[in-house]
């Protein structure tokens, strides 16, 4: 099976366009299929209180100021979309509001994507589905009968969709992956994939080996201990590297249900077996 790897840069590149670019590269040279960020209008995201809590970053010391250092607008956008370009990889993005989902149409994207915390936003969930771009659903924080009816509406307009097994904690405990989920959402939909928040690549290598998932998701840094709350839960290289090398031996390591003796074992048996065949 061929499985569609994303690496979440999200809000990893601290508003720096070279630690993005640094963070692309790595995906590409690590063999992951698209790159993804988030996009947000900050005044409709958060209300004004929430923007005038205190919080001290590189950008301030309120929480708006974080929230807007954090954010990238037309110029950085199109320069990602050219150097991705550049480098062959796919790249798309998170809206969390309906304007950030316009602006992003302007690029054509390949997939959109419905982060968590949307999906119990009516009216948002069906500006995406009127796009009918293929979307890649995350499930945290979800109950199931809101994942049927939003399946339910993906079906009804013809959008294609993948669900995310998804837990919104960040680093997700080994405890609470609760992979087996992922069973659950094979039941509601044939096309399922995994959005992980654990600290290493194992679980998201056991996603795909052992629940048959057509996509991974994973938050990506060049150093955890960088400033951000989604660090934590990221895979520096060494873990990338070796998530996307263990996906893409699956199709060499399971090979094929036919039952044959292949040239190595015809030479070993004619060491080791000293008697006459039956």
């Amino acid at each position: 099976m061929s499985c569609y790897v994303i690496g979440e840069i999200g809000i990893n590149h601290n508003g720096s366009l070279d630690t993005t670019k640094q963070l692309i590269s790595l995906a590409k040279d690590c063999g992951v299929d698209a790159v993804k960020f988030q996009k947000r209008t900050i005044n409709i995201v958060y209300s004004t209180a929430e923007r005038e809590k205190p919080r001290e970053s590189p950008w301030g010391t309120t929480n708006g100021q974080q929230k807007e250092g954090l954010e990238f607008h037309q110029e950085q956008y199109d320069e990602i979309d050219a150097y991705c370009k550049d480098m062959e990889i796919d790249w798309f993005a998170s809206a969390w509001d309906i304007p950030s989902l316009r602006f992003l149409s302007q690029y054509d994207c390949p997939h959109n994507k419905i982060a968590s915390p949307m999906l119990t936003n009516a009216g948002f969930v069906d500006a995406v589905i009127a796009e009918g771009v293929h979307t890649y659903v995350s499930t945290g924080m979800t109950d199931l009968q809101t994942i049927h009816n939003v399946a339910a509406k993906f079906r009804k307009a013809d959008c294609p969709f993948t669900l995310m097994h998804c837990v919104s904690t960040y680093p997700t405990a080994d405890h609470d992956l609760h992979l087996a989920r992922i069973w659950t959402l094979h039941d509601i939909h044939d096309r399922v994939g995994y959005s992980g928040h654990e600290i290493g690549p194992y679980p998201s290598i056991c996603a795909v080996w052992h629940y048959g998932v057509e996509a991974i998701e994973r938050h990506i840094t060049l150093d955890r201990s960088m400033y951000g709350s989604d660090q934590a839960a990221s895979l520096e290289e060494k873990g990338l590297r070796l998530m996307v090398d263990q996906i893409r031996k699956l199709d060499m390591y399971t090979g094929t249900w036919v039952k044959t003796i292949s040239k190595g074992e015809e030479l070993n048996a004619g060491k080791l077996r000293y008697w006459e065949a039956a």
